[in-house]
């Protein structure tokens, strides 16, 4: 199921619905039983209250061997902010890493004749494109300050335990640009995608990135941040 139907559907459910219906427990197990494929529904349902227990080594593994509808998807992304982000994207900039880069369908969108790409995430599971690949968690890039022009990271914020040290960790390594995405989300305990963190408004995640030079931008259900980080905003 494509990112662009299942914003729509949760739009719809966390728009129309009534919070009572929304976030109960009774009306959300069939959503868990057919997103989760009848696996490991206890963990899923709770994923909030238990999360906080886990060890760095839990997280990552949960999220490697986790089977979810999710991992059928093509990309998170939904079409009109790949459009956007290719037009947003320093045309003079050479370098960029995608971090969580997933499958590689970002980067396999990109022009490689203006940008040499490489890809980063808890595990190789790149099927779109042929890149070097990096193994590392966002919270520690394994990466120098500086080293790449462009930093892209689309659909993890919301996942990380740490966000201030995740979006340091994406400042630090980008030397031009960041450009972020993440859903546009009221907070609810029973959410399929499994997020901590939500970014209903965008001066939620301005905060939260705090780089002077910015835009964020509303394409369809996403928040599309494109930043210009300095050595201040690395302060």
């Amino acid at each position: 199921m494509n990112r662009t139907i299942t914003n729509a559907i949760r739009y719809l459910m966390d728009e129309w619905l009534p919070p009572a219906v929304r976030d109960s427990k009774l009306f959300m197990w069939p959503f868990f039983y057919i997103w989760f494929k009848g696996k490991g529904l206890d963990v899923a349902m709770n994923f909030k209250a238990k999360v906080y227990s886990f060890t760095e080594e839990d997280y990552e593994e949960l999220y490697r061997t986790q089977e979810t509808m999710a991992r059928d998807r093509v990309t998170d992304l939904n079409e009109p902010s790949i459009k956007f982000m290719l037009d947003k994207l320093d045309k003079d900039a050479k370098t960029l890493v995608d971090i969580g880069c997933g499958n590689g369908y970002w980067l396999s969108r990109i022009d490689r004749s203006r940008h040499d790409i490489s890809a980063c995430d808890i595990k190789n599971n790149l099927k779109f494109v042929d890149c070097p690949f990096y193994e590392g968690n966002v919270e520690h890039l394994p990466f120098e300050d500086n080293q790449f022009d462009i930093v892209t990271c689309h659909h993890t914020l919301e996942h990380v335990m740490d966000v201030r040290k995740s979006v340091s960790e994406l400042k630090r390594v980008a030397k031009k640009q960041v450009v972020l995405v993440v859903p546009k989300q009221r907070y609810f305990y029973y959410t399929l995608d499994q997020h901590i963190n939500f970014f209903p408004f965008k001066e939620v995640l301005e905060h939260a990135v705090s780089i002077k030079d910015h835009s964020c931008t509303r394409v369809w259900g996403d928040w599309v941040y494109v930043g210009f980080p300095t050595d201040e905003d690395n302060g």
